[in-house]
């Protein structure tokens, strides 16, 4: 199969895209690369929907009162 990317450079370019997801800090040149962009971009929308939720459910604790609004 053409552009065939081995499975441990596939999984290492998306666990990078999801840490800079989570800081939402992506990285052009990783997410440009032919053989694990794709991998990477997937993990940085991973990332980012992660940090958003976590955001999200923290607001709205606070806004409900809840003591307990850190979720992270």
């Amino acid at each position: 199969m053409p552009d065939e990317t081995p499975i441990d450079d596939a999984l290492l370019a998306y666990a990078a895209g999801h840490e800079d997801g989570a800081v939402r800090r992506p990285d052009p040149q990783r997410a440009g690369d032919p053989g694990t962009g794709p991998d990477y971009r997937v993990g940085v929308v991973d990332g980012s929907l992660i940090a958003f939720q976590t955001e999200l459910v923290d607001q709205v604790r606070r806004l409900l009162g809840d003591p307990t609004r850190d979720s992270r």
